[in-house]
């Protein structure tokens, strides 16, 4: 079997799976794994701890299993990377800034709120992002292996706000410095010129200078000239950053005055408080393991039986029973009803809508 003259049998299949702790058919895939991301993560992160190594683990096996959905399904991703921008030699600050407004005008998107940066990121990019239940003192993971290419992963324990600053800050890592890993932790002094820039990419990227000071003014001239703190939990929620984020952007602006934000902190501001005062939904956290294309896809293959749903339930990161939920909703097809209401279809086999399901 080793020298390639004849195939396992299925129960050395069986008894090599339960050797290696993988699933049957991850040995008897179509597609080559994604084997080197685990090693660069292992030679740049010298003493790394079992909870950052499972991790790293963790994040290889989701993107090989995405890797072999595609494979499954015929419907590779497309990349639209764009080339690596070399920043040697620029001010850290002034290359972050005009780094971030080179790609916002890149990708179509002004200087208002980026509300659903992954998206843009998955579907314009072409990156790989996934939430993964990482330990609490790491906020992401960036590396490129191929052939899954270019991955995040984000902390799905972490408020969305967190999440964002995480997104954009590996975004930076990509546009840089893509061939080398990256272990954002929260805990980590930022002493690196890495660290250093792909922060204040992070500041520019999401609070670029011209919406932030046109949303600033406009709440003092509706106040006759004050900027009070329930503005800056609007303004910070329309970013979807954080009330100290933007506090400390506008610092940078100066268009509040130095430690503005410990002024409020010392008078007892209660961010999540003032949230609920105002009305302001909450962000929530992005908790969903697979790229929204890919969770299609899942769902396509499951129904045209090329998964299975163990298979699919794997892929999206939950139960059976979940698992069947999700296919049924992903595979509801939506019309109008006589009154104009939405009413949704049921995925019929056969190639029909099938019978309505539920009415909104």
């Amino acid at each position: 079997m080793e020298q390639g003259k004849r195939r396992p049998r299925p129960e050395e299949l069986v008894t090599l799976a339960r050797i290696y702790g993988r699933q049957v058919h991850e040995l008897a895939r179509q597609t080559p794994p994604v084997l080197g991301l685990a090693a660069l993560f292992r030679a740049a992160e010298k003493g790394a701890t079992a909870e950052m190594a499972e991790s790293v683990e963790e994040l290889q096996r989701t993107a090989d299993s995405l890797v072999e959905l595609e494979t499954i399904t015929g419907a590779p991703s497309a990349r639209n990377y764009p080339d690596q921008y070399d920043i040697k030699g620029i001010p850290l600050d002034a290359a972050a800034e005009q780094l971030a407004d080179v790609e916002r005008r890149r990708l179509g998107y002004g200087d208002g709120p980026l509300p659903w940066l992954r998206d843009v990121l998955e579907d314009e990019i072409g990156l790989r992002i996934f939430a993964l239940p990482l330990p609490a003192s790491i906020a992401g993971l960036f590396g490129h292996a191929e052939p899954a290419g270019s991955c995040v992963a984000i902390n799905s324990r972490h408020p969305r706000e967190r999440q964002q600053w995480t997104l954009a800050h590996e975004y930076a890592h990509f546009l840089t410095s893509r061939w080398s890993t990256e272990v954002t932790a929260l805990t980590q002094a930022r002493s690196s010129a890495r660290e250093r820039f792909a922060d204040s990419f992070a500041a520019h990227f999401l609070m670029p200078r011209g919406g932030i000071v046109r949303r600033f003014q406009a709440a003092r001239n509706s106040r006759g000239g004050d900027f009070t703190a329930g503005d800056l939990l609007q303004i910070a929620a329309a970013y979807l950053v954080s009330a100290e984020a933007l506090a400390l952007r506008l610092e940078d602006l100066r268009l509040v005055g130095a430690a503005w934000w410990d002024g409020l902190r010392a008078r007892g501001l209660k961010v999540e408080q003032g949230r609920k005062l105002l009305g302001l939904p909450s962000a929530g956290r992005d908790q969903e393991l697979l790229p929204r294309r890919a969770r299609y896809l899942a769902v396509e293959a499951y129904l045209k039986a090329e998964i299975s749903e163990g298979q699919l339930a794997r892929l999206l990161g939950t139960d059976r029973a979940a698992a069947r939920r999700i296919a049924r909703d992903l595979s509801a097809s939506l019309d109008l009803d006589d009154a104009g209401g939405l009413v949704a279809y049921e995925w019929n086999p056969e190639g029909s809508a099938g019978d309505p399901v539920a009415a909104k």
